[in-house]
């Protein structure tokens, strides 16, 4: 196997501020070594397939999912979606995600979030096989991380949730440690907060879970190696929040419309100021984004490699 090209290491705004966590490239490179093994997997006749349930046409979510599937066929993984109306009821999403449990063809599937109003995602988050949970939130998969020794990074063989596992991959690849820091997360939602502070206690971090009843939120971010914004409110980690030469992963991400102009952008969790002060900045688009995506691939592959062996 090539080795991997190394990953850029430019800065924010110059010599003394913040390197930029590059995501993109980080996913790119993930996804070219997935390729590799999605070709050995084709030699012995296993065809990893990725699955996708979509309820509705929230527009974040058909893209989501278009992203997912352009990327399974830059790397050879075989799609089967189900799209269904928006006016499909329980019984029907039960339904699909029972034909994805029995489809061969499918290696590991998702459930698209969020389902319309009204339909709790908990039951059919766990009507899901386990095995075939290619996000990683099934409460049998979450259940691995609090059962696992902490430093164990050998005895978990089952999916990890996405997000949290592309955040950790991004602070191995720049070389920031993990065993023995601390991190502060922000936010405590099922996707992000929660399961990542399993998985860094896993690791041996000490891990701050901070959310709005917290008193103080930015004390908390103060002390931190590692600081993780996953609260959706954009800006809010200020340059004196944060300690110089911490490590800042900005997870949230807010559509915010100029009153002037109408125009859109989308902004992060952290005001970039935190550039100044930080000694890693990921970027918000172009940082956790794409690697979230990357690990759904790698947990889709390694579904089926579990196969193999």
């Amino acid at each position: 196997m090539s080795t991997p090209a190394p990953l850029p290491t430019e800065r924010w705004a110059g010599e003394g501020s913040a390197v930029r966590i590059d995501g993109t490239a980080l996913a790119a490179r993930t996804l070219e070594e997935l390729r590799l093994r999605v070709d050995r997997l084709h030699e012995h006749d296993i065809h990893p397939g990725l699955g996708t349930i979509l309820v509705g046409e929230n527009a974040g979510s058909l893209s989501y999912v278009a992203g997912k599937h352009r990327d399974s066929a830059q790397i050879g993984i075989e799609s089967i979606r189900l799209d269904l109306p928006a006016t499909a009821s329980a019984a029907d999403i039960r339904a699909a995600i029972l034909q994805m449990n029995d489809d061969p063809r499918v290696t590991a599937f998702i459930v698209q979030l969020p389902l319309p109003e009204g339909i709790d995602p908990t039951p059919m988050l766990e009507l899901m096989d386990p095995s075939k949970d290619a996000d990683g939130l099934h409460p049998t998969n979450l259940g691995e991380l609090v059962l696992a020794v902490p430093g164990g990074a050998g005895t978990i063989d089952a999916p990890l949730p996405c997000t949290p596992r592309g955040i950790v991959e991004m602070l191995r690849a720049y070389d920031i440690p993990i065993r023995g820091k601390h991190v502060t997360i922000i936010g405590q939602g099922l996707t992000v907060g929660r399961p990542l502070g399993l998985l860094l206690t896993r690791l041996e971090a000490t891990a701050t879970l901070t959310h709005s009843l917290t008193a103080d939120v930015a004390a908390e971010c103060r002390r931190a190696d590692i600081v993780i914004a996953a609260a959706g409110v954009a800006g809010l980690v200020k340059p004196d929040w944060v300690q110089p030469g911490a490590a800042v992963i900005d997870v949230g991400i807010t559509r915010v419309v100029n009153e002037e102009t109408g125009k859109a952008r989308l902004r992060g969790d952290v005001d970039p100021a935190v550039a100044e002060v930080a000694g890693f900045l990921s970027p918000v688009p172009g940082g956790v984004g794409p690697m979230t995506r990357a690990m759904l691939m790698k947990n889709v592959v390694e579904a089926a490699e579990r196969r193999l062996r």
